[in-house]
């Protein structure tokens, strides 16, 4: 679930449906719904709320949505084997990072052209992924091994792993 940056529309993913549901706040109401690749799971809005990029788990990709027009304009594949779980866009929107779960790592894509950018390896399954206001550092939830890898963005390179609690999935980062 993501909410639209002005906040009056809210993304919901349903993985038994291969769908994301659009709710108007106003309204409460779901106002839209439309079909994505399988097993969704996750959604990062540009900053201007133009456009929303929705992980496909099961489909190895990326859906690239219209959010006028709540519908997928483009489908990107990110590579055989590829399980997109988490992404999250820069604030200037520039780009979008994804987490990978099973294949371990992080994926830097240009949201201007849509290519993949660089890979790093994260961990094993890396599933929840936050970025610093400053865009500068990213952070991922890697479950089976109970840490968060911290990466520094210019390098490209994990720069330490932070122990937490088992089975981390989510993160967020207030700062």
């Amino acid at each position: 679930m993501a909410a639209s940056p002005d906040g009056k529309l809210v993304y919901v993913t349903s993985e038994g449906e291969g769908a994301v549901f659009v709710i108007d706040l106003e309204k409460k109401a779901t106002v839209a719904s439309f079909a994505v690749p399988p097993r969704p799971r996750s959604i990062a809005f540009l900053p201007d709320g133009s456009r929303a990029y929705i992980t496909s788990e099961n489909g190895a990709a990326l859906a690239l949505v219209d959010v006028s027009r709540h519908a997928v304009i483009q489908t990107i594949p990110l590579g055989e084997g590829v399980r997109p779980m988490g992404v999250i866009s820069t604030r200037d929107g520039k780009r979008v990072y994804v987490s990978t779960g099973r294949s371990r790592s992080v994926l830097a894509l240009d949201t201007a052209t849509n290519q993949i950018l660089w890979s790093v390896e994260a961990g094993p399954r890396p599933w929840g992924i936050a970025i610093s206001s400053d865009g500068t550092t990213l952070y991922t939830a890697n479950g089976p091994s109970n840490d968060v890898s911290v990466i520094d963005v210019a390098s490209q390179q994990v720069v330490t792993k932070i122990p937490v609690g088992e089975g981390p999935w989510g993160l967020s980062l207030v700062e």
